[in-house]
């Protein structure tokens, strides 16, 4: 998602048993930010190729370090260039890397995951919808494989 998880992160600040990760646009609400387990902050405008450079760089330390039994993913459509909210500039493409790459490391690891739909402004509510389908479906083909 691209507001930082700050419900989550304030939820959790005091379990040692949970890691929570954050990626999100800096300038973004909230103003004041919660303290994840690891925030990792995103200029506006950052698009595909920054992003996935920070998820693949940080991902993988993350899950060989703390190594989950569980993921619980927030996979916000709202990193997409066109979102009215979003302050980056990710592509279609971008958050089918996004998510192909968090569902395969899981996966090479054998840790479950969970995922709920999230984030999505703008007028044209239909692309939204299109966008959070084609994630669920990713997440079955990912599944499957």
């Amino acid at each position: 998602d691209v507001h930082q998880g700050d419900g989550t992160a304030a939820l959790l600040a005091d379990r040692a048993d949970i890691f929570t990760l954050s990626i999100h646009a800096e300038r973004n609400f909230p103003a004041r930010k919660a303290r994840s387990t690891l925030d990792i902050a995103l200029e506006d405008g950052t698009g595909d190729d920054a992003y996935l450079a920070v998820l693949k760089d940080v991902v993988p330390r993350v899950l060989d370090g703390f190594a989950p039994d569980l993921i619980l993913y927030q996979a916000g459509v709202d990193p997409h260039g066109d979102d009215r909210l979003g302050r980056l500039a990710m592509t279609d493409a971008g958050l089918d890397a996004r998510d192909r790459f968090v569902l395969r490391q899981a996966r090479s690891r054998s840790i479950a995951v969970a995922s709920t739909m999230g984030g999505g402004y703008g007028a044209d509510r239909m692309m939204i919808a299109r966008r959070h389908a084609a994630c669920m479906i990713r997440m079955a083909e990912e599944a499957a494989a």
